[in-house]
């Protein structure tokens, strides 16, 4: 699924791709923001994105659908 992570005072966002569910990483995202501390989530590469909670502007999780394959993608 695509999250994109808004941070305060920057212009562009973090987009990247997770094999996380999203309810995996809306309850990262809330033990973030209760706690302090910060944002931990990993990409389809197994690469860690790491940002401070203090600087969440938002995050904004996609839905989880399969892939299409197929003729049937072009519709």
């Amino acid at each position: 699924m695509e999250i994109k992570i808004g941070i305060q005072n920057v212009g562009r966002e973090i987009v990247f791709e997770s094999d996380q569910t999203a309810e995996a990483v809306t309850a990262a995202v809330a033990d973030s923001l209760a706690k302090g501390t910060v944002l931990s989530l990993a990409d389809t590469k197994g690469r860690q994105i790491i940002v401070p909670s203090a600087v969440l502007a938002y995050v904004e999780v996609g839905t989880e659908e399969q892939r299409r394959v197929g003729f049937g993608a072009l519709l």
